[in-house]
């Protein structure tokens, strides 16, 4: 800790939603004091204050150096408690920040719920003045229109301004000077989007700028008001980003993790203090359990969402995850569940005693396994109540299990949560976590710790004697610190490349000192400057943040690069050019590290001094569940005890207590008592098994509950890794932005066992594509891969690639397949993007890629790839982003692979197989469930393609089965409205899944009570030789829409994904445009979002103008396209593009000529429209355009539902803004 100013008290305080802990360092003795209190009030610092000093309530407060984090930012979001805010943007783009990337947020939401925006709908204006992306002025600033502007957001109320102009992170002159002329007017406070973010991609600059305009005048005013009661004082307080910064400083856009940074920052104090060099913090409290990672550097993300809200800002790495002291216990019929839902403080958990406890909740299952001990509790804890939750639960379940029993499964489901979040922070990122060490804190971490670590291999655990306020000592330990950061240019990773840079950072650093210095008083000989660069390859969208050292050059941050991505991806391209993206500055208060080690001395010399001879005698002995079974006469210590004699050890099985907490030592666990009050645990058996683990003999014999939801979130959380690999590694813009991509888990006959949910159109389609494979190639070896994109054997449409891998196990034997399908930017056909409206024919769209083996032995046949893809009468454009993309579905797949591995080596390879067939069988129970709640009878509805072809379905319900037939379907047509078999399968999924309710495993069994009839030669089942490019990307839409209509769930939404290609021989670019979705009997449909078989992103405005020939003039909400109704559609979008060069411009679109219906009364939504240069083009349409031409396509609305209120529109329906 910095040294203090002579006689000044230090306090540290972490201002939580709940609480406010506060730490008080004596000026004289140097000792800490601690204190907790209620944070029911904006005073209780404070109190805090007050109380640590020993003074009366109304007592003034002697000058103190207070530091401190506070949620105030992120509950003010939550509680949209933000200052009154107005936005100045581009032309054309009013409604771009509520829009956002166009994908909704809940991917099987009937009733979709969007964030609402920060500002309110009349608090909007758009500005002429515009640049390029190469910095050309296309349009003057207008002073007239910006004064005119900045009155109307005035009388609108706004009193905070948020200035976004597009490509203002190049030239940010325009947002400075309408900044200065909206502080003339009376703004109290404005944000420039220049000023927050200073890099490509107007979306989350113009995001982040909102949040630092909505909550700075918020936290300004806070702050001002602490100050005020703390004459004298030095504030300073913490940021996301770890590091503190003065009280003047302070912003919105860095408030967000500001009480959650302090606790990483104490993790790696701590760790230090034990002499750990890589760490997780674990942090588990009564709603939620945080986790981090810290290895000798902190680990930062650079945008997050927090309240829905997208911020782009240096971060903490934290990921949390809702498996709390709260979280609730629950039996489904089929499984165990722990959380989401908590039972909060009040009524909190049943051991609680209040009035309105119903719930077991995940602490009375620790006080049923003696893991919880409640001597030192605040209160006396009831465990008769919460052994009668686990007997109401027992009836339910009905297996004969004991109340421990049933305790021990709930635990375990809670122990695999945990341990999914902290791999995400960890292996998903490349990371081994087997020799870091479990920093554990928060009340409830110490009763998981141990078997926590055993699950992750986990050796060591540390528990620090302040472990109750961590957060609060982090801020402590913290420094005063500034980050910053530029654009790079997208400069390659060449000989010269530093020298480029060095005036760059020499920028950011001039920038930054001078803010420490003003804010600060800290010159430039009390800061170091840490100098690191975001590279990625050419092409992609992820980076790596490299930290920069002395002697680097291009070679040896290549090396290093190469190195990371290999580590964290499973893969390098030694080949593929190397580009720097951002240039980034961390400038960190210098400070001798010492000093920390000696306060900490210090604070526990007084308890040293006492130290008595000999070991403590236990409290008493107690009964603790461990590893499967009820520990009887476990010693129970309290933790002070403990405390007076450094070096003690202590085996486990045992129970310390201290005033906050108690740490459940399990078998095999030795606890040293270190200097500093720090205890460390170390596990002498870290081969022992983990805590759940199948009975021996017969694992399918009988289904147990706890390990089908362990089972159903490892695989799912395998096929949701793979889909992180392959995002963060692919070339694609389709992939790694459009998130247009899917992976998968199958069992070894190819039954699909888990999808993790991306795009819905993929759902269920890539198991006839494994079974295609397998029947080309039914002996597959291992190191073996394949590549299909057949719409007859289970593909969609061509550019949807698709690789399939076998996985064997140690003796060769065939066990599982993965699979991850990626939709290619271009792969050849007779229109660039693969996606032609005038396309008759399969080789029209492109190379056909029938169950090919591309790796034999573990090696890619590169050459051979090059040669079918360069083959054929229409080649693919540009083969090489194939195969990079190919390759990064390789990656994911043998991540897929590799991950299925480590769960056999934990559960046994007989129980992965027989939980794979658990949970179909748990998926088509669940249907079988939401089927039988419908009325038994007939159901039939019919609608039309734009060509007039019927989609026509019949459902028929009889008890928990359905009979689905598409008899009166049109047959296959001679353009691409065919729809492969596969699509159809998928659609119904999705549509099951809704009709569901809740989540699910996504596999084979959810179709097992399904009857599905498709006519053969219909337009749902063409023959293999007809053009299918429209028919996964809108005639699934339709096939969504009659089977919601039949069900009378939903009006039609949209039902389009208006497809839209653009390229030439040298670039290709593919995108879909959202629109209205339908509304439901409960709530209006949403505007200007994916609907149904989609969800892709809409690739970001400056982003796309960066790296196409092309400007977008206008992306907004097309205001009232949505159907009347009770309930109103949802209004669509438009989206008007500018060509710079000449392109090849393709659009394949529905709902141009038929519009999509309304639903019991309510009106249809409105047609769509494309136009060039204001001339229609229709909805399929290929056409030449050369610079200057313009492209505006407006999408549907969705229908209405219900028949129209006689008083008008319901005001919760109100249409969007026009977008002109």
């Amino acid at each position: 800790m910095a040294a203090t100013r002579a006689g000044r008290w230090q306090v540290w305080i972490d201002r939580g939603g709940t609480f406010t802990d506060c730490i008080g360092r004596d000026p004289t003795t140097g000792a800490l004091r601690v204190t907790k209190l209620l944070s029911d009030d904006d005073d209780a610092p404070l109190r805090g204050i007050r109380r640590l000093l020993g003074l009366a309530e109304d007592a003034a407060i002697p000058p103190c150096e207070v530091r401190m984090g506070t949620t105030l930012a992120t509950n003010a979001l939550l509680e949209r408690k933000g200052a009154p805010t107005g936005l100045i943007i581009s032309e054309g783009f009013a409604d771009l920040l509520e829009i956002g990337d166009q994908s909704r947020p809940e991917l099987f939401a009937l009733d979709v719920a969007r964030t609402p925006p920060l500002y309110a709908a009349d608090a909007v204006a758009e500005v002429r003045a515009r640049i390029g992306a190469d910095g050309e002025r296309l349009a003057e600033l207008d002073l007239a229109e910006v004064d005119a502007c900045l009155d109307r957001l005035r009388a609108a109320g706004a009193r905070s301004l948020a200035i976004v102009l597009v490509h203002a992170y190049r030239d940010g002159g325009d947002e400075s000077a309408i900044a200065a002329r909206a502080r003339a007017r009376g703004f109290d406070h404005v944000t420039c989007s220049h000023e927050v973010v200073r890099e490509l991609g107007l979306l989350g600059r113009g995001d982040t700028a909102v949040v630092d305009a909505y909550l700075t005048p918020v936290l300004s005013a806070y702050v001002r008001r602490l100050s005020a009661a703390l004459p004298g004082s030095l504030l300073r307080i913490m940021q996301s980003s770890g590091d503190l910064t003065g009280a003047r400083r302070f912003r919105g856009r860095d408030a967000i993790l500001s009480g959650p940074a302090g606790g990483v920052v104490a993790v790696a104090a701590v760790a230090k203090a034990a002499g750990v060099d890589r760490a997780i913090g674990f942090d588990m409290g009564g709603t939620s359990t945080d986790v981090c990672r810290w290895a000798g550097d902190f680990e930062r993300t650079y945008e997050t969402r927090v309240a829905g809200v997208r911020v782009r800002t240096p971060m903490m790495a934290i990921h949390t995850v809702a498996a709390g002291g709260g979280s609730i216990c629950a039996y489904d019929g089929h499984r165990f569940t722990v959380g989401p839902e908590s039972a909060g403080a009040d009524p909190g958990p049943l051991c609680y005693g209040r009035a309105g406890a119903r719930d077991l909740a995940l602490t009375d299952v620790n006080l049923l396994l003696g893991r919880l001990v409640g001597d030192r509790f605040p209160f006396a804890l009831d465990e008769a109540a919460a052994r009668a939750g686990a007997a109401a639960i027992l009836e339910e379940v009905g297996d004969g299990r004991s109340v421990v029993d049933l305790a021990a499964g709930f635990f375990a489901v809670a122990i695999e949560h945990m341990a999914a979040a902290i791999r995400t922070i960890s292996v998903a990122r490349g990371h081994d976590v087997r020799n870091d060490a479990l920093v554990v804190f928060g009340g409830a971490g110490g009763q998981h710790a141990c078997p926590l670590a055993r699950a992750l291999g986990i050796h060591k655990l540390v528990f620090h004697p302040l472990a109750g306020v961590l957060s609060a000592y982090g801020m402590g330990v913290a420094r005063v610190g500034w980050h910053g950061e530029a654009d790079a240019g997208r400069r390659a990773l060449e000989a010269g490349l530093l020298a480029a840079l060095a005036p760059l950072f020499s920028e950011i650093i001039a920038r930054g000192e001078a803010l420490v210095r003003e804010h600060e008083g800290l010159g430039a000989d009390r800061l170091e400057a840490i100098r690191r660069v975001d590279l990625r390859y050419r092409g992609t969208e992820t980076a790596l943040t490299l930290t920069l050292s002395p002697g680097d050059d291009a070679e040896a941050l290549r090396a290093r690069f190469t190195a990371a991505h290999q580590r964290e991806f499973g893969y390098a391209r030694p080949e593929h050019a190397i580009e720097a993206t951002t240039a980034r500055v961390e400038l960190v208060e210098r400070r001798d590290d010492d000093a920390l080690e000696a306060d900490a001395e210090a604070a526990s010399a007084e308890a040293e001094a006492d130290a008595s001879e000999g070991a403590p005698e236990p409290e008493r002995l107690a009964a603790m569940w461990a590893e499967g079974e009820l520990l009887a006469d476990v010693p129970v210590y309290r933790r002070e005890a403990l405390l007076l004699r450094p070096g003690l050890r202590v085996d486990g099985p045992a129970l310390i207590l201290d005033a906050t907490a108690t740490i459940a030592l399990d078998p095999g666990w030795t606890l040293e008592v270190r200097a500093g009050g720090i205890l460390v645990a170390d596990d002498r058996r870290p081969s022992a098994l983990a805590a759940v683990r199948p009975r021996s003999g017969g694992a399918a014999a009988q289904v147990d509950p706890v390990l089908l939801e362990i089972f159903a979130n490892r695989i799912m959380a395998i096929a949701e890794q793979m889909g992180v690999v392959l995002r963060r590694t692919a070339l694609s813009t389709n992939i790694r932005e459009r998130l247009d991509f899917s992976c998968a888990v199958f069992d070894a006959e190819g039954g699909l066992v888990a999808n993790a949910p991306h795009i819905p159109v993929h759902l269920g389609a890539m198991s006839e594509s494994v079974r295609g494979v397998m029947a080309a190639h039914p002996d597959p070896r291992p190191g073996e891969v394949f590549v299909t994109n057949d719409p007859a054997a289970g593909g969609s449409h061509l550019p949807d690639i698709t690789v399939v891998a076998p996985v064997h196990d140690e003796g060769g034997a065939l066990r599982y397949f993965v699979a991850s399908r990626g939709h290619h930017a271009d792969i050849g056909g007779i229109a660039p993007g693969s996606m032609p409206p005038d396309s008759t024919r399969l080789a029209d769209e492109g190379i056909v890629l029938r169950a090919l083996k591309i790796v034999d032995d573990g090696r890619l046949d590169r050459d051979g790839l090059l040669e079918v893809l360069r083959g054929g009468p229409h080649p693919a454009r540009r083969p090489l982003e194939n195969l990079a993309d190919i390759e990064a579905q390789i990656a994911a797949c043998r991540t897929g692979a590799r991950l299925l591995g480590e769960l056999e080596a934990r559960m046994g390879g007989s129980a992965v197989v027989a939980y794979m067939g658990h949970l179909q069988d748990y998926a088509a129970a669940t249907v079988e469930r939401a089927i039988a709640d419908l009325e038994d009878g007939v159901r039939t509805f019919a609608d039309a393609m734009d060509d007039g072809t019927p989609v026509a379905v019949t459902v028929t319900v009889e008890g928990a089965r359905m009979r689905v037939d598409f008899a009166g379907t049109g047959a296959a047509v001679g353009g691409n409205l065919n729809a492969p078999r596969a699509v159809t399968v998928a659609a119904l999924l999705y549509v099951l899944r809704l009709l569901c309710g809740r989540a699910i495993p996504l596999n084979g069994g959810c179709l097992r009570p399904i009857d599905l009839r498709i006519p053969a030669g219909s337009l749902l089942d063409p023959p293999a030789d007809r053009a299918v490019v429209a028919g996964n990307v809108e005639t699934s839409q339709r096939v969504v829409d009659v089977l919601l209509g039949a069900l009378g769930l939903a009006a039609a939404s949209q039902g389009t994904m208006n497809n839209l290609t653009f390229g030439t021989d040298s670039f290709g670019y593919y995108e879909t445009i959202g629109g209205g979705v339908g509304a439901t009997a409960t709530a209006a449909g949403a505007s200007g979002i994916h609907s149904h078989m989609t969800n892709t992103r809409i690739t970001d405005v400056e982003v796309l103008e960066s790296r196409f020939p092309v400007r977008v003039r206008a992306f907004g909400l097309r205001g009232g396209s949505g159907g009347e109704g009770r309930h109103r559609g949802g209004d669509g979008l438009i989206r008007e593009l500018e060509f710079l060069e000449p392109a090849t411009v393709s659009i394949v679109a529905e709902r141009r000529r038929r519009p999509p219906f309304g639903l019991r009364g309510g009106g249809p939504g409105a047609l769509g429209v494309d136009t060039c240069n204001g001339e229609p083009l229709g909805g399929s349409a290929t056409i030449s355009v050369v610079a200057g031409d313009r492209v505006r396509i407006a999408t549907p609305g969705g229908g209405g539902y219900g028949a129209p209120r006689p008083a008008g529109r319901d005001v919760r329906d109100a249409p969007g803004r026009s977008a002109g």
